[in-house]
């Protein structure tokens, strides 16, 4: 009898043409241990808790954005001159700890992210498993990104408000972008966005959901990162 593998539930070609009715019979077929609708959902929530805990701890660490390349929050990019002005005014020092302070905003605001990652987890329906299941290798973490991203942004903001005021130089920002804007009128430059919070709110957004892609995709490929009994047993049926 020719044996029928069943592949990890997130791999979307065996799952892709089966309905939720279908599922049951689809994981049970020939093989000794089944998984059942209500496991395949179990695991799939597991697995999104597992990445959002792992993914939050990262980046509210100590210099968790600031140490990761990835997601580093820089000097706005379309303000390069505004930074090399005030470098060549002596204010090498100030710079740095203001792309620190727009890094720190960040880190504190990851922490927002635990009670908004938990209702959207809590209420994920079965057709949202279905989506997952029948997604590409992101799908967990563009569920995540279309659940969550308005309700973080509104969490964030003020945290990262809290943060940039406590760097000088985060004062001087709102003016002295201004002031370029005006000089942009005449030398035909690129104006820049003066809400510093805004930018690093979705810098911090970025970031998030930048680690939580890594983490989804340890876990569909790495056993050591599948850490519980359910992870184990849904992800290792194949």
């Amino acid at each position: 009898m020719k044996k029928i593998v069943i592949l990890a539930p997130l791999t979307a070609m065996l799952l892709s043409a089966c309905s939720p009715q279908d599922l049951q019979n689809v994981l049970g077929t020939g093989a000794p241990a089944a998984l059942s609708n209500e496991e395949v959902i179990t695991g799939l929530k597991e697995a999104l808790r597992v990445g959002t805990e792992r993914t939050v701890s990262s980046t509210s660490a100590s210099d968790g954005f600031w140490s990761n390349q990835l997601i580093r929050i820089p000097f706005p990019a379309e303000a390069i001159k505004v930074k090399n002005t005030l470098t060549d005014l002596g204010m090498t020092q100030p710079i740095n700890d203001f792309e620190r302070t727009l890094n720190k905003a960040a880190e504190a605001a990851a922490n927002e992210a635990v009670p908004v990652f938990v209702d959207a987890i809590t209420g994920m329906t079965i057709q949202d498993g279905f989506t997952i299941l029948r997604g590409g290798e992101n799908a967990a973490t563009n569920f995540l990104r279309d659940k969550t991203s308005a309700a973080l942004r509104e969490r964030f903001k003020p945290v990262v408000e809290r943060a940039t005021r406590a760097t000088e130089l985060t004062s001087y920002w709102q003016p002295l972008s201004t002031a370029y804007n005006t000089a942009t009128l005449f030398t035909g430059g690129q104006t820049v966005n003066p809400d510093l919070d805004a930018y690093v709110t979705e810098k911090a957004l970025s970031g998030l959901f930048t680690v939580l892609a890594q983490e989804e995709k340890r876990i569909r490929i790495d056993p050591v990162a599948r850490t519980t009994a359910i992870l184990q047993k849904v992800f290792a049926a194949q």
